[in-house]
């Protein structure tokens, strides 16, 4: 059996994820196992004068109450990834980056930087003992001012966050690309406008979750974490606590969910090793709700400040963007969010000249993390919305100006005469953007509604429908790695670096691998998420695992079939190129009876005096393949939402969506639809639903679900997508990611048919979510200033 991509196989996985038998880490129990809790900081800022621990030690079964002062010259400070703060030096000339060190500690000394920030752990025989002891701990703080605004953050003088920098911003860059005062002397118009994405959190299933045990005689650290990144871990575990990297051994079962903050690492994952090794015994902690909602990284939280130059036909000369992010109390990710939005921002659109500043902010919230998009849809919200408000301004159709303004299918390759954050340069591979829209509207019935709009609002009925488009860097390195190999049994044996939270990495790698050796899908196991089965791996993240892991899979495949093909020739007698594979057999294409089964191959390439490898080749059946991108490659999508507001309530009701992507060549297409429509389940909520809020000294107010939105599967609807298989130039595989491509493009798409819904109000939508009472508000103001109330 060949071909397998391109198929739609149902997930190997499901089978035990439906009935229960998954393993995850809340699942893992082991032999004198101790529970840990952490006691986490009420303040968003202040110092900690003391921390009476003696009650809560006096209780039985309490192991240790550990603070921040007995870790010091123990444990490493946690900093900046250091993968995510290299740049290429052509892209620091062009960008000139201000990026200042910053740290925090496995559990605060000194003083607290935000609200649930872990300040003391107790390790006890269960978690219900652990929890008592925390109440009889007694932490004396002394309120410090907190800065939760970022531009208040920025002004001299204000509260230091980290006390080691001079001021607050962390980081700075300034990208230009053409001269802004050339567009703005060509232009008939120039427009303004404050764009504001607010801070979200991610909301997985599963929550956090860590087991450590540490094995004294070799010297040998397990652990076990609800992660996207074993590999980092491993790495960062090692260097904070003075470990050998090779004794530690990283599993990431079982993954509910990861999204972007299960990515890096956390205090947690590193004080857990710590304390399983100098307690001799194994630790578990597994985060409750109320932790994540306030410990767990938040994301988003981009105020971009626009000005666009443009003629009276409605093409764009120029932008230029001045955007805060505030990145909370550290910031783990250095530039890649920021940067992800310089790159991103003028989408598929032509746009000649780009001047973009940003600034990043300490404040006193919790740490600002990539989450699905990563930066992405926080600028295509600003940049069409924008596109939008020009249309209005000139009484033109937003549709008209989005298809004047986007790039013809006949000048791809693109350049937008910049680099990627990986330094290649910021060329689009392969699309058709111009096509994909034309599909959107078709899909849409987009004419029928204009037709109609008039009619429906004199009945009562405000339907609106809006459009947005993204091009997203998808597949970014630096690299990936898989090693395959047919075990005695003559199945084939697939490891790879890139870590599964959903993603169907063994249905999908395994149509990869099969498809080499023209086996059928059950005659390939996948495993993933163990850094001992590779020596390197990066992870799971930024829409890459197709394109890193899928590639390493497809090229550690093609290696071993020929290692493969060439001991079968040595057994047979036949010269390899004469020979071939299909369901677990190599034969002669002239001589099928001349024929051995992969059990039997396997069987002959074993060490041993009756070894058949030819002479030079190493024994065994395996081979290991690192993928290395030349740079990423450019996945796209345009959106198409269809809404009705209620205009007594404010209410929105999605009523239709439409979603056309290109992911280049497809591996499964019933993975990447459910892809497609789990990131637009995440991008609606971002639209109408989500924001973490904090009061001005800090307190989280969105700490429960009482407070925090979340769409349910009744406020989601199937979106009903179209497909462009427009092949990647830049892998073996023509495949792009698709991971993100459902949740950047929702919250624009969704807020321009808000607008184009309530156009008779001239509302302006310029925040997120578009929420009931926003909405509410909006037309209140509407009113106030004495628009005519439609009947």
């Amino acid at each position: 059996m060949a071909n397998l991509i391109g198929q739609s196989f149902r997930r190997k996985e499901d089978h035990r994820f439906v009935t229960g038998t998954g393993q995850y880490v809340a699942d893992i129990r082991l032999d004198n196992m101790a529970e840990a809790a952490f006691i986490r900081s009420t303040y968003a800022h202040a110092r900690i004068k003391s921390i009476d621990r003696s009650a809560a030690l006096a209780m039985d079964d309490v192991y240790a109450v550990i603070t921040g002062e007995d870790l010091v010259g123990k444990v490493g400070l946690m900093s900046e990834m250091e993968s995510h703060c290299r740049l290429p030096k052509h892209i620091e000339d062009q960008i000139k980056p201000i990026m200042k060190h910053n740290v925090e500690p496995v559990l605060a000394t000194g003083k607290v930087k935000y609200v649930g920030q872990n300040v003391v752990c107790i390790v006890a025989k269960n978690r219900y003992i652990a929890e008592d002891a925390a109440a009889l701990v007694k932490i004396d703080y002394e309120p410090l001012p907190a800065v939760v605004d970022p531009f208040e953050a920025l002004k001299e003088g204000a509260p230091l966050v980290q006390d080691d920098l001079d001021d607050n911003m962390q980081a700075y860059f300034h990208l230009p690309v053409g001269s802004w005062e050339e567009a703005v002397s060509k232009a008939d118009h120039v427009i303004k406008g404050r764009f504001t994405s607010p801070r979200v959190g991610s909301n997985p299933i599963e929550t956090r979750g860590v087991v450590a045990s540490y094995d004294n005689r070799t010297d040998f650290l397990n652990i076990w974490s609800s992660t996207q990144m074993p590999f980092e871990i491993r790495h960062y575990v090692a260097k904070l606590l003075g470990l050998v990297e090779q004794n530690i051994r990283v599993v990431a079962p079982d993954v509910g969910g990861g999204f972007g903050p299960k990515g890096g690492l956390y205090p947690e994952e590193v004080l857990l090793a710590y304390l399983a090794k100098q307690l001799k015994r194994p630790v578990r902690w597994i985060e409750d709700r109320m932790e994540h909602m306030s410990g767990a990284r938040h994301s988003r939280d981009q105020i971009h400040d626009l000005e666009v130059a443009y003629t009276k036909d409605g093409t764009i000369l120029g932008v230029k963007d001045d955007f805060v992010l505030d990145v909370g109390a550290i910031n783990y990710f250095a530039l890649t969010c920021a940067y992800n939005s310089a790159a991103h921002f003028r989408g598929a659109y032509k746009i000649p000249v780009f001047d973009l500043t940003c600034r990043i902010a300490l404040t006193n919230k919790t740490p600002n993390v990539p989450y699905r998009g990563a930066g992405r849809p926080e600028v295509v919200f600003a940049m069409d919305r924008i596109v939008d408000l020009i249309a209005r301004e000139l009484g033109m159709d937003p549709v008209e100006v989005m298809l004047k303004n986007i790039i013809p299918a006949e000048e791809m390759p693109y350049s937008q005469g910049m680099y990627y954050k990986d330094g290649g340069e910021l060329i689009y591979d392969s699309g058709n953007y111009p096509e994909a829209f034309e599909m959107a509207l078709e899909m849409s019935r987009f004419k029928e509604i204009r037709a109609n709009q008039e009619q429906w609002r004199k009945e009562g009925t405000y339907i609106g429908i809006g459009f947005s488009s993204n091009v997203e860097g998808t597949g970014v390195g630096p690299f990936e790695g898989a090693k395959v190999s047919i075990d005695p049994s003559g199945q084939v044996i697939l490891h790879v670096g890139s870590s599964s939270q959903g993603q169907s990495h063994e249905t999908v790698f395994g149509q990869v691998a099969g498809d080499v050796f023209g086996v059928s899908l059950d005659r390939v196991t996948v495993k993933n998420g163990d850094t001992v089965a590779l020596g390197y791996g990066a992870g799971t993240y930024a829409s890459r695992s197709a394109v890193n892991a899928g590639s390493a899979a497809h090229l550690a495949s093609v290696k071993l079939r020929e290692k493969m093909l060439a001991v079968a020739g040595n057994v047979l007698e036949i010269a390899p190129e004469e020979l071939t594979m299909q369901d677990g057999v190599i034969f002669a294409v002239s001589q099928p009876e001349k024929k051995i089964t992969f059990p039997e191959l396997a069987a002959a390439a074993t060490p041993g005096m009756r070894c058949k490898v030819p002479e030079g080749m190493d024994p065994g059946l395996e081979a290991t393949h690192y993928f290395v991108p030349p740079t990423v490659t450019y996945s796209s999508s345009v959106h198409a939402a269809v809404v009705e507001v209620d205009i007594e309530t404010g209410f929105v009701k999605i009523r239709n969506y439409y979603i056309v992507h290109d992911s280049g060549r497809v591996i499964n297409p019933m993975v990447v639809e459910g892809q497609v429509q789990g990131g637009f389940a995440q991008g609606i909520g971002t639209a109408l639903y989500e924001e973490v809020v904090h009061n001005e000294n800090g307190q989280l107010l969105t700490g429960t679900y009482m407070d925090y939105l979340l769409p349910t599967s009744m406020e989601v609807p199937v979106a009903v997508q179209g497909e462009q298989e427009y092949y990647s130039t830049r892998n073996p595989l023509g495949v792009k990611g698709v991971g993100e491509s459902g949740a950047i493009s929702t919250p624009a798409a969704i807020a321009n048919a808000v607008v184009d819904a309530l156009a008779p109000f001239h509302v302006k939508i310029d925040r997120l979510p578009v929420s009931p009472n926003r909405v509410f508000d909006l037309l209140q103001d509407a009113q106030s200033e004495e628009v005519i109330m439609p009947k």
